[in-house]
């Protein structure tokens, strides 16, 4: 677990520090310069072995964490939900026992059940955890990645108003991204009807301690004018399509005349604001084309960022940070 200036898993931002969160974003930088070159690969992490084991369905993470692998020179084995032994009623227990005696150097981990990184964690030894989203409960990472692409859009990352827009109640981004920016110390709204943005959740959920003295301050609006008036940043959140059946929202066409995100809302509530979004997007339902493909968006630089930020996740983990 992350404590202080000494990482030897990632399972959650609520777990890690502003300095070693600063400390990734470092060496991320590093990473984009890498992989700006004709020759991406590095010899960093030559003769580690990174199993990336998903047993939930994954294209820009899974990819990125396979690809950060290898160009850090790492030997990488890939294990989908389909093809590994869970399949055939193994548990999560036996299928930890089974990778442990393996001896990997690195474990990463997507999973449906909440707690799943932890759970490993907890009964592994000698073996560096990596939570690449787990159920409701965070996906660090993508924090770290769309930090990144603020940093680098806005030059800086201190003292920002971020407004996180829709299916909070659903979204473990959303989660990791409220910690990561209250452990900045930024200002934090989070937007959408109360049936996605519940307050008891808030209360319950997200203000919970995270390792700062002075975290940035939470509020929850269901007016969008009131949410987005005035900040520098818009994190729009994925409608997850699959469970709108439990009436979370009376249509998806009416969540989309309330709290759907375009050029005109934007100009109009926080014209100097950049746009976020995890993706996959839901064009025309939470975010308009317009707007996901204007100048003022990060989405297709943030893709582009998650392979430097996950490089830089694995090397700070197995290689100390130092170059050796």
């Amino acid at each position: 677990m992350m404590t202080g200036c000494t990482l030897s898993n990632l399972l959650g931002i609520r777990y890690t520090s502003k300095e070693k969160f600063l400390e990734i974003l470092h060496n991320s930088t590093q990473f984009v310069e890498v992989n700006q070159r004709a020759i991406k690969k590095v010899p960093s992490l030559r003769g580690r072995s990174i199993i990336n084991l998903f047993l939930e369905p994954s294209t820009r993470t899974r990819v990125s964490f396979e690809l950060a692998g290898k160009r850090l020179s790492a030997d990488t084995i890939n294990i989908s939900g389909s093809e590994s032994s869970t399949k055939k009623g193994e548990t999560l227990l036996d299928t930890v026992k089974t990778i442990a005696a393996m001896a990997p150097d690195a474990v990463v981990i997507r999973s449906s059940a909440s707690g799943a990184p932890e759970f490993l964690a907890e009964r592994t030894d000698n073996i560096s955890i990596i939570n690449a989203g787990d159920g409701l409960n965070e996906h660090p990472t993508q924090a770290l990645l769309d930090c990144l692409s603020i940093k680098e859009r806005l030059g800086k990352l201190e003292g920002l108003k971020v407004a996180i827009v829709g299916d909070v109640y659903h979204s473990r981004v959303a989660r990791s991204n409220v910690m990561a920016h209250r452990l900045l110390g930024n200002e934090v709204r989070l937007v959408g009807p109360e049936t996605l943005v519940p307050s008891k959740l808030i209360s319950a959920d997200l203000l919970r301690p995270i390792t700062t003295d002075n975290p940035g301050r939470l509020t929850v609006h269901s007016c969008l004018e009131e949410g987005l008036s005035g900040v520098d940043v818009v994190m729009v959140l994925r409608m997850q399509l699959e469970r709108q059946s439990n009436f979370f929202v009376p249509s998806l066409e009416e969540y989309s005349k309330e709290y759907g995100i375009s050029e005109k809302v934007i100009s109009k509530y926080c014209p100097d604001a950049v746009v976020l979004h995890p993706g996959p997007i839901n064009r025309g339902v939470e975010i308009s084309s317009e707007l996901a493909y204007g100048s003022r968006s990060l989405i297709a630089r943030q893709v582009e960022l998650g392979v430097a930020v996950r490089m830089a996740v694995l090397f700070t983990l197995l290689a100390g940070g130092h170059e050796g």
